[in-house]
């Protein structure tokens, strides 16, 4: 019998083929890896006026027709990418989602070389509201909002929120002491 409330997403990942492991081992934990901190933002945009079952059941495709979600690839894509891309049926196939991963390759590059990594960048506005984060996110990335900044920060573990407090999980990612926890 589960101590969660039925309607937290810790509930309906319980068991579940694609969400359980999401939720067990991804959501929430603290991401170092510039690539994988694309990736997750990627994800996000992806997701946008869709379920994130479809994102998470597409998630193998979308990690091989972006190469890895590896940067320096990524901002090298140029127009027979984009065609390959919206001819691809593993992923969502989006033209202005697709121009996003571009642009925000090719942004990241400049947050390296300024801020040393992404996650360097994010480091230094970790202490920010939802508000200025969300400022600076549409400033600064291709198809970002509300939605998706505090969805991609609260699953990397720079905002609280991923999983509700009596979930097991909660307390393994309180031990890694994330971001919103500092």
């Amino acid at each position: 019998m589960s101590i969660l409330p039925s309607s937290t997403y810790c509930s309906i990942a319980q068991g579940h083929e694609y969400h359980g492991p999401y939720h067990d081992h991804e959501y929430g934990f603290p991401v170092e890896s510039d690539d994988l901190l694309f990736e997750r933002l990627m994800l996000e945009i992806n997701q946008a006026g869709l379920s994130w079952l479809t994102i998470l059941t597409k998630r193998v495709g979308l990690r091989s027709a972006y190469d890895g979600f590896a940067i320096e690839r990524v901002a090298e894509y140029g127009d027979e990418d984009r065609t390959r891309l919206m001819r691809d049926p593993r992923i969502i196939r989006n033209h202005l989602k697709i121009e996003a991963a571009i642009s925000n390759a090719r942004t990241l590059l400049d947050i390296r070389a300024s801020h040393g990594s992404f996650m360097g960048w994010l480091d230094q506005h970790h202490r920010l509201d939802i508000a200025d984060w969300t400022r600076l996110f549409k400033k600064t990335f291709r198809y970002t909002g509300g939605e998706i900044t505090a969805s991609f920060l609260m699953s990397t573990g720079y905002l609280p929120g991923a999983h509700h407090p009596t979930c097991p999980v909660h307390e393994t990612i309180r031990t890694l002491h994330p971001k919103w926890m500092q």
